[in-house]
């Protein structure tokens, strides 16, 4: 029998194994998705950046057994998160993914997102959004783990094996939103600052913004009070988790 999972909030869910099944996007009325496109017109003309590109929703949670979950996920578009801003209407809470990286002192990397993003100067773990498997692949815990890990070879310029990063924890915060946190081994502070500084090189070297545009290392989720600008709402509790919580750690 399954349990399905507590009303949503700030949460933690202790999770080894995800089980992923495909689900069809709910259909919207046409008075809804009329709506939506107005609200997505509007955004992008403020912020031309927004690309209305392929995405994975999460379409439910479920315990199905000791700290597993089926999660079920519906292929949509940037653009459906824009049903957030229409009265009345739902929109599917959307699914990242994001990584842990501590330094070999027990200190957790944190990044600020830079002023081209649609979330520009908050403050969060390295990751991004799922996207959809392409023809002919699936979507299931070792894809999860190598988007995990692209993110972290993308915007940090750090090559970790989608082997070595293992889920640490499942979260849902703002919107509902579900992001899977992975925890990826430690490394020096310096390969990490070393690493960030040149894969921001080679993103300007090809007239392109780094999604990141400045790192920090903390010790404690009181240290991100010095981080000025916004936070991810998972951010304080997930460096609150690791800090106190050594036998979780690699």
């Amino acid at each position: 029998m399954t349990e399905t999972l507590p009303p949503v909030g700030i949460e933690f869910f202790d999770v080894h194994r995800l089980h992923l099944v495909e689900v069809e996007a709910p259909a919207l009325s046409p008075e809804d998705e009329s709506a939506r496109d107005r609200v997505w017109s509007m955004a992008v003309r403020d912020n031309p950046a927004l690309f209305d590109g392929p995405v994975v929703a999460c379409a439910g949670l479920e315990w199905i057994g000791p700290h597993a979950l089926r999660l079920s996920w519906a292929r949509v578009t940037y653009r459906h998160y824009a049903l957030r801003r229409v009265p009345g209407a739902t929109a599917l809470p959307s699914l990242f993914v994001n990584v842990v990286q501590p330094t070999d002192d027990g200190r957790v990397l944190v990044a600020r997102m830079s002023p081209s993003t649609a979330a520009s100067g908050r403050w969060q773990l390295p990751g991004g959004s799922v996207e959809p498997p392409h023809d002919g692949e699936v979507l299931d815990e070792a894809a999860l783990r190598g988007q995990a890990s692209r993110e972290l070879a993308e915007e940090m310029g750090i090559d970790a094996a989608p082997e070595v990063l293992r889920v640490w924890a499942v979260t849902r915060g703002e919107n509902s939103s579900i992001g899977l946190t992975y925890l990826t081994p430690a490394l020096p502070e310096r390969l990490l600052r070393d690493s960030f500084a040149a894969a921001a090189r080679a993103e300007r070297a090809q007239s392109r913004d780094p999604e990141l545009d400045q790192i920090a290392l903390v010790r404690s989720a009181e240290e991100l009070t010095g981080l000025v600008g916004p936070h991810a709402d998972y951010l304080e509790p997930v460096v609150r988790r690791y800090a106190r919580a050594p036998l979780h750690r690699n």
